[in-house]
């Protein structure tokens, strides 16, 4: 029998928020062949995620762009426009928050998200006013799944992970957080979700 759940951490992109790159840059490039070449080469998840390390744009954007010249305009938007790469919610998983915050139901967050990029968006997104506390990997310079981001969330949460439940779309996160000593639930869709949180007791 699983311990009881005290508070409950959500990931937020695809988990509370879509994040597709390809939304942004569907609208402002028209050929197929240079689309393809910048969402594979050169505006990538994986260069992305030197911001969510805590990387400045200062600094990647002009390394970037040295390397694809070509690419300038479509990298400079990339920095200013990533709202528009955050299409909207996830389906369904808003309303497990809402029901969750309804029950009294403690709520946080871990999201490997870049400083700069969580300043921009934060303010757009209401629904984080339900939560406590939010560990933000860009702030902090350390990202999920390092084991070290998730004692900090330990310690910023004031919970033992057992008490905790750790919701996250991607697999070595849940590894990670699991090793930690976190209940978890791998997260793929809100009904899966939704399931799970009744089973608990939790709505």
């Amino acid at each position: 029998m699983a311990a009881s759940v005290e508070a409950v951490v959500f990931d937020v992109g695809r988990v509370l928020y879509q994040w597709q790159i390809a939304s942004l840059f569907e609208k402002i490039v028209d050929d197929k062949a240079r689309l393809r070449k910048l969402l594979d080469e050169v505006v990538t998840e994986e260069w992305h995620f030197q911001h969510d390390h805590g990387r400045p744009l200062a600094e990647m954007v002009p390394e970037r762009i040295a390397l694809y010249p070509d690419f300038a305009d479509e990298i400079r938007a990339y920095a200013t426009r990533f709202n528009e790469t955050i299409p909207g919610p996830v389906e369904g998983s808003h309303e497990l928050v809402e029901r969750l915050d309804a029950r009294g139901v403690p709520l946080f967050a871990i999201t490997n998200f870049g400083a700069e990029f969580w300043a921009g968006f934060r303010p757009t997104a209401p629904i984080f006013d339900r939560f406590r506390d939010i560990v933000v990997s860009g702030e902090e310079c350390l990202a999920k799944p390092d084991h070290a981001i998730f004692a900090l969330a330990e310690e910023r949460f004031a919970l033992h992970p057992s008490a905790m439940l750790f919701i996250d779309d991607n697999e070595a996160n849940i590894e990670a957080a699991q090793g930690c000593g976190w209940q978890v639930h791998h997260f793929t869709d809100a009904a899966g979700l939704e399931a799970d949180l009744s089973a608990r007791g939790l709505i």
